[in-house]
Order: structure tokens, then sequence, then C-alpha cells
């Protein structure tokens, strides 16, 4: 096979007309700026949403590829939300100063927590997705996903004062529900039952009600399922149907002594 025939054959297999990996980057250059923007004390505000206005304008031009979508009129309604973005972030960033012994100070939280990047990353993603735009969005989470280990799905609903301990391994489905004052650990999966795409508009993850924690490496699946108000699920359960209010879970290991044979 001489070169030239190299290059017919993979031309004709590249089928994806919309597919720009120049995107994806410029979706990481987009969450960067928006996260110094709406934290960092040196950079100016003015000068970075018109900044940021450019940046989007661009992404609209890679990802919009329904014309008869309006793409371009999102960013007017998208910079509105930015404000009520940064006062749930700071309840997020208060929340983890609160509740980690380890936290030196709320500026360690915002500057080297991992939990609260992603919790940052998705919440500017979730607003985003509510305006019909999901492709954007996805990357963003996904970009925080790379860096953090924590995988929240930009179509959540996640409530006020949300706190991820650790983080790496943590992962959070489309349609869970994450209502307020909830705090989860290191491995947690809030996932589905079963995968099948005829799924797709269904609700396949839990709902997790006010003042819940979750421990390292529980799974909790399901779109019937439901932690209710008050309730400590402990590290490794593994739950499939819904938990009554101001309860407690456990995983109980089995444990057997091997016994040596007498000599």
């Amino acid at each position: 096979m001489n070169h030239q025939s190299i290059i017919e054959k993979i031309n004709a297999h590249k089928k994806q007309p919309n597919l720009r990996f120049r995107l994806k980057r410029n979706v990481e250059k987009f969450t960067d700026l928006l996260f110094y923007t709406l934290f960092d004390i040196e950079t100016p505000v003015a000068d970075n949403l018109g900044k940021l206005q450019e940046q989007f304008d661009e992404l609209v031009d890679l990802a919009c590829w329904e014309s008869d979508k309006p793409c371009k009129k999102i960013w007017e309604n998208y910079v509105e939300k930015l404000p009520h973005v940064l006062e749930s972030l700071n309840l997020d960033a208060e929340a983890t100063v609160n509740c980690d012994p380890a936290s030196l100070s709320i500026e360690e939280v915002y500057m080297a927590y991992p939990g609260f990047y992603a919790i940052s990353v998705y919440r500017l993603a979730h607003e985003l997705y509510n305006f019909g735009f999901p492709l954007v969005p996805r990357l963003m989470t996904e970009y925080a996903h790379r860096q953090t280990g924590v995988d929240i799905n930009p179509g959540a609903k996640i409530g006020k004062s949300f706190h991820i301990d650790h983080g790496t391994g943590v992962v959070i489905g489309e349609t869970a529900i994450i209502k307020n004052d909830v705090k989860i650990y290191q491995g947690v999966t809030l996932g589905g039952l079963f995968v099948a795409k005829n799924l797709q508009k269904t609700k396949r993850h839990p709902t997790i009600e006010n003042n819940v924690t979750i421990y390292a490496n529980a799974t909790i699946l399901g779109g019937d399922t439901i932690i209710g108000v008050n309730s400590v699920i402990g590290g490794n359960a593994w739950i499939t149907a819904s938990v009554p209010a101001h309860s407690t879970v456990f995983h109980t290991p089995e444990i057997k002594i091997k016994t040596l044979p007498h000599v």
C-alpha cells in the first residue's frame, strides 16, 4: 500500500464532520478563565468578561451544529447566572472549612481542594447544560475529572453547601439529585442500576436528601432510590433501595480466621 493510498483510506474513514479537537482545548482555556475570574483577586472581572465572551463565541462556532438553535444568545443569559454561581460556590467552600478538621483556611480550600474545584466546574457547567448547549458543559466537567478524579455529570442537580472530601473516584450520574448540606467522601458512586439506551430520558440515579453523609466507597444505585434526610451511609455500603430518614447504614465485613492445623 503506497503513501497516497494510506492517506485516502484514512480520509475515507474520518466520518465525523463536526469532530474538531481544538474545541476540547478551547473549552479548557474557557474553564480556566472562568475559574480565575470568579475567584482570583488579581484577575479583573470587567476585562475578563469581555475575553470570556470572545472565547464563548468561538465555542459556539465549533459546537453549535444546529442552525435553528440561537446559541449566540446563551452568553447573555449565562453571564447573568455567574453571581449566583459564585454565591453557591462560596457556600460550598465554607461547608468544606466547617467539615474538614484538616483545612487550615478557606483560601486553602479554593486553591488546593480537588473536591471544591470539581464542584466549581460542575456548577459553571450545569448552568450551560440548562440552556441546552450540552457538549461544552460535558467537556468542562471532563476537564475537571481528568484533573481531580471526580466525575460529576453536568446534568446532575446539586443543592447548597455541598462538600466532597478527598474526591478521588467520586462518580455522580446525570440524573442524580443531591439536596442541601450533603457530604460525600472518596470513591462514592451515585449511579444507575443498569445501562440501556432507552433509559436516556428517565431518572436513573439516586436522590440524596438534606444533611446526608456518605462515607468512602459507598455505592448507591437506581433512579427510585432515595436516601432520607439526616442519614449516614457507611463506607463500602452497597445500596439499591431507599433508606428512611435518620438511618445509619453500615457494611459489615465477614471475617474468617484461619486456624492452623495441630502439629
